[in-house]
C-alpha cells in the first residue's frame, strides 16, 4: 500500500496537470480507478499477520484483514490520494494482473463510462513464505542451479533471470506501476503529454488443462487478436516492419519454449519476418501482478528514446526455442516502432496481450479523427504540461517530491450531498453527476 501511494502520486506528478484542476472539468462518474495486485498484502501488516497471529500468541489487529485485501490498492488511491467517488475495482489475474486492469480501464473509456481512468498494480511479494511457495513450485532460479548453468563455483546474481536463454527460473521483484488514461477529447483539450495509446487489451483463458499452473492455448488467442488490431489500425507494413513484442519472458525453461512457440506461430500467420522481441525481466526480475506495468514502462521508453533493450543476461539463446521468425538479441538496438505488443502468460491460464501505439502513430490517428486544428491546439498547450512534468521530475530525482496522502481530508457525509431527480452534486467537484437516459434499454419499452 505504501508503494501504491507513492506510485500513483508519481504518476500524477509526471502528468504535469494538477489533479484539482482535473476535478474541476470532470463529473464524479467520469473518473475511475482500477488497481490491484496478484498476491495481496501478505506481510505482518496484512493477511500474513492475521493468519499467523493466533499460532504465535499475538493479538490479531483490526487493520490486518482489511489492509490485506487485494483491491485495497484502488481503495487507498480513491480515499487518500484522489478523493474520488467514481467507478472502482481491482482485477486479479496472476502475472497478467496489470493488463487485466488496463483492459478494464480501456473499455470503460471506449464505452463512455469514464473519461479519465487510473490503472495500475502494486506488488511487494518479497516475503519469506511467498518466496518459499514459488521456490517449492520450481519457478525460482536458485543459486546452485545458476552456478551449474555457468559451470561456476558461485551464482552470478546479476544474471539470475535469463529469458529465452539456458535458464532455470526467475527472480522475484517488487514494483508499483500506474498509468493515467484519458479519452481523445480530454487529452487534446487539456494538452496532456501523449506518451502512447492503448486501443485494446485482449484476455483469454487456457480452456481445458491438466496442471493449473502450466501454460495453455489462451495466449495464441490474445496475441493473434492483438496482431490483427495493429494491422487494422496501422496497416500490413506497420505490423510486419514497425512492430515488436515485449515478451512475458519469465526466465523459466517452460516459458522459453511455450512463449517462443506462440510468438513464432503468430508471426508466421501474419507474414512477419524477424519480429523483434524484448524481455524487461532480464533487468528488473518478475514483479508478478505488476509485470505488465514494467513492460508498459519499458515500451514507452522505447517509443521515447528509440532504443530496444537487449536481453543482456543471456550468453546464448536456447536451442529449443521456436524462433525462425523472431529477432532475439543480447545487444541494445535502435528501433522506432509504431506499435508494441505487451504479452503476459500467467499461472492458472490468465493470458493477456495489450496493443500499445507510439506517440507518432497515436497523433496521426487523432488527426484523422479530430482534424488538424484540434492537433494544432493541443501542440500549443502541451508545452506547458511538459514543462510542469519536467519540473516535477527534477524535484523527484533530487528527493524533494513528497507523495500525495490526504488522510481525514475532505471527508463527506450524507448531508453534504445535493441530490435531485436530475443530478447529484458533490463538494469539490464543479461538474454534477447527471442522470442520463440509457438508450440501450429502449427496445424493452
Amino acid at each position: 500500500l505504501q508503494m501504491a501511494i507513492y506510485g500513483v502520486s508519481d504518476a500524477f506528478g509526471m502528468l504535469g496537470i494538477p489533479w484539482d484542476s482535473l476535478r474541476g472539468r470532470l463529473a464524479p462518474d467520469q473518473v475511475a480507478v482500477y488497481a490491484s495486485n496478484a498476491m495481496a498484502q501478505l506481510d505482518d501488516n496484512g493477511l500474513g499477520g492475521m493468519m499467523r497471529a493466533p499460532a504465535l500468541g499475538h493479538r490479531t489487529t483490526s487493520k490486518q484483514c482489511p489492509l490485506g485485501l487485494g483491491e485495497m490498492t484502488a481503495d487507498f488511491i480513491n480515499a487518500y490520494v484522489l478523493r474520488s467517488a467514481g467507478s472502482t475495482g481491482g482485477m486479479l489475474g496472476a502475472c497478467a494482473t496489470f493488463l487485466y486492469n488496463l483492459e478494464r480501464g480501456v473499455h470503460a473509456i471506449r464505452q463512455g463510462r469514464a473519461r479519465l481512468v487510473v490503472v495500475g498494480t502494486s506488488e511487494a511479494p518479497l516475503v519469506p513464505e511467498v518466496m518459499e511457495g514459488y521456490r517449492a513450485m520450481g519457478a525460482l532460479a536458485e543459486d546452485d542451479a545458476l552456478a551449474a548453468l555457468d559451470g561456476a563455483a558461485s551464482a552470478d546474481l546479476r544474471r539470475a533471470c535469463r529469458p529465452f536463454g539456458d535458464n532455470c527460473g526467475f527472480t522475484m521483484a517488487e514494483s508499483s506501476q500506474f498509468a493515467v488514461l484519458m479519452d481523445d477529447e480530454l487529452a487534446l483539450e487539456l494538452g496532456a503529454d501523449i506518451l502512447g495509446a492503448v486501443p485494446d487489451v485482449f484476455v483469454h483463458a487456457d480452456g481445458a488443462k491438466k496442471s493449473i499452473s502450466s501454460p495453455g492455448i489462451g495466449n495464441y488467442l490474445t496475441l493473434g487478436r492483438s496482431a490483427n488490431l495493429v494491422r487494422q489500425l496501422l496497416g500490413e507494413d506497420a505490423l510486419r516492419e514497425r512492430s515488436y513484442v515485449h515478451a512475458h519472458g519469465t526466465g523459466t525453461p517452460q516459458n522459453r519454449v511455450t512463449e517462443s512457440h506462440v510468438l513464432n506461430q503468430v508471426a508466421g500467420a501474419f507474414g512477419i519476418q524477424d519480429w523483434p522481441v524484448a524481455a524487461i525481466k532480464a533487468y528488473v526480475g518478475h514483479s508478478l501482478g505488476s509485470a505488465g506495468g514494467d513492460q508498459l514502462a519499458a515500451a514507452l521508453g522505447t517509443f521515447a528514446d528509440g532504443v530496444l533493450p537487449g536481453i543482456a543476461t543471456v550468453e546464448r539463446f536456447a536451442d529449443d526455442l521456436h524462433a525462425d521468425r523472431l529477432s532475439l538479441k543480447r545487444e541494445h538496438r535502435e528501433l522506432r516502432p509504431d506499435a508494441a505488443l505487451l504479452n503476459s502468460k500467467g499461472f492458472g491460464g490468465n493470458n493477456a496481450t495489450a496493443v500499445v501505439l507510439s506517440p507518432d502513430a497515436t497523433t496521426d490517428l487523432l488527426a484523422r479523427r479530430h482534424g488538424a486544428a484540434a492537433l494544432d491546439g493541443w501542440r500549443d498547450r502541451v508545452g506547458a504540461t511538459r514543462a510542469a512534468a519536467g519540473e516535477y521530475d527534477r524535484r523527484a530525482l533530487a528527493g524533494q517530491a513528497l507523495p500525495e496522502y490526504h488522510f481525514n481530508d475532505g471527508v463527506l457525509h450524507g448531508d453534504d450531498v445535493a441530490i435531485s431527480d436530475r443530478e447529484i452534486r458533490l463538494p469539490g467537484w464543479e461538474q454534477p453527476l447527471t442522470f442520463g437516459h440509457d438508450s440501450g434499454f429502449d427496445e424493452y419499452r
